[in-house]
């Protein structure tokens, strides 16, 4: 989770996360080189003091500052598309995983095995003690295996919420109406938070999303005490 202390992007729980960290570093390192480029070529400009009078065109200049921004746009797209169809694209997904948003709650059912659905509610202040977090503890927390592929299916049944897990780079709409899919595999244990992130009303920031990350023989035993 972020903490006061982070002065980057948090660290990666999914292959997904660490692509998109990576193509956020490709894409400053290319804008800085163009802002110090640019910024250079006018302060120079400004304390030039030579002066060309009759210079009416220069072919060469025209054909570099034309063909360059075009190379830097192709370096930033290319990558950028690759990330668009890889977030898009679920394999054999061994686990089907379905949130459905409520006002203000989130409701799972894990469609590949029977019975087993829950509601998660926040947990209110007053039963929080040293080792929870605040306006981030559920009651009934998310719990999946690692190293899994998921498929993640989520829809509303009030208004427009939004299922989103920044540290594994996991951002989906939750439509009412509409069931929309996005893949989910998170590369390590541990408790990973999230929020919605759709404005839903006046209890928007009290619905938050909780996952523990566990692995799959752990997994299994849990499924188990739902019989």
């Amino acid at each position: 989770m972020s903490t006061w202390k982070n002065n980057m992007l948090m660290d990666s729980s999914s292959f997904l996360m660490e692509q998109l960290s990576f193509f956020h570093d490709h894409a400053l390192l290319i804008l800085s080189l163009i802002t110090c480029l640019v910024g250079y070529l006018m302060i120079s400009l400004m304390i030039n003091k030579f002066n060309h009078r009759y210079l009416l065109e220069g072919q060469l200049i025209e054909l570099i500052w034309t063909v360059l921004p075009a190379l830097t746009l192709i370096f930033i797209a290319l990558p950028s598309l690759k990330l668009i169809y890889m977030i898009e694209e679920i394999n054999n997904p061994n686990l089907t995983l379905k949130t459905i948003g409520h006002q203000w709650y989130w409701t799972y059912e894990y469609s590949d095995f029977k019975n087993i659905e829950f509601d998660s509610y926040m947990t209110p202040t007053t039963d929080l003690n040293l080792f929870n977090f605040r306006l981030l503890e559920v009651d009934n927390r998310t719990i999946i295996p690692y190293n899994t592929q998921i498929r993640l299916l989520t829809t509303s049944t009030d208004v427009i919420h939004s299922w989103t897990i920044p540290s594994s780079g996991i951002k989906v709409d939750a439509s009412p109406g509409r069931l929309n899919q996005m893949s989910l595999n998170f590369n390590r244990t541990g408790i990973f938070f999230g929020q919605c992130s759709e404005i839903c009303g006046s209890n928007h920031s009290f619905m938050p999303i909780m996952i523990e990350s566990i692995s799959p023989k752990s997994f299994i035993s849990w499924l188990k005490s739902f019989k």
